[in-house]
């Protein structure tokens, strides 16, 4: 799409946004919009489903309760975007940058986040079932009660990383590094955690019935009143009587 055809779209917009007769809610579904610069666009509402944003600018866009689904977003610049309550069942955001984004209570549902930043992002409530998340870095997000079913987070940061309550059930932790993270009361029922780091992490009251914990790193963990029925925790290192153990 042209600029001068955007410019125009996102005019009628804003003035929709703003009760005018003569505003039109944006339709750009479909179009190609990659590289755009579409930085600080206030597009809440709009149909941007199966559009190409590869390598577009969204830096603090308003995107709440946009449709995009199945939207292409590889490389996208969504740094401090607002994405609260948008559709993005579907979508591909590899490579994205969502460095502190607003995905609070969005579904992103089998979406593709390899290698995504999501560094201190707020995935508060977010519906991550199924989503490819392997590689992504996820510093000091925000992924209280989110539900991580089945995700996949092979090779993840999740250094400090807040999961309370958060459900991984079936999800592929391997070689994750969830150093300091908080998984207070968090759900790991036949989670593979194989390989990861936990260093410090809060496991108080955690669920890890049947988790596969080979080779993981447990040293100054919190694992107070955590489930660990069925665990395999084959060459784990815990810290005991103040030294690292290792289980054989």
């Amino acid at each position: 799409m042209k600029k001068e055809e955007l410019d125009v779209v996102l005019d009628g917009h804003l003035k929709w946004l703003r009760g005018e007769a003569d505003g039109v809610c944006a339709n750009l579904s479909g179009a190609n919009l990659s590289g755009a610069d579409l930085s600080k666009a206030k597009l809440a509402w709009a149909d941007l489903s199966k559009s190409d944003l590869t390598g577009a600018d969204l830096w603090s866009a308003n995107l709440s309760e946009a449709n995009l689904s199945e939207a292409k977003l590889t490389r996208a610049n969504l740094s401090g975007a607002k994405l609260t309550r948008a559709k993005l069942l579907g979508v591909v955001l590899s490579g994205a940058d969502l460095y502190a984004a607003n995905l609070r209570g969005v579904d992103l549902t089998k979406a593709d986040l390899m290698k995504a930043d999501l560094t201190g992002a707020n995935l508060w409530s977010a519906n991550l079932t199924k989503a490819n998340l392997t590689e992504a870095n996820l510093w000091g997000a925000k992924l209280t009660k989110a539900d991580l079913t089945g995700a996949d987070l092979t090779g993840a940061n999740l250094t400090r990383a807040n999961l309370t309550r958060a459900n991984l059930t079936r999800a592929n932790l391997t070689r994750a590094n969830l150093t300091d993270a908080r998984l207070t009361k968090a759900n790991l029922t036949d989670a593979r955690l194989t390989k990861a780091n936990l260093t410090g992490a809060d496991l108080t009251r955690a669920n890890l019935w049947g988790a596969d914990l080979t080779d993981a790193n447990l040293s100054g963990a919190n694992p107070n009143g955590v489930n660990l029925n069925g665990v395999n925790l084959t060459g784990v290192s815990i810290i005991f009587g103040g030294r690292v153990v290792e289980i054989k």
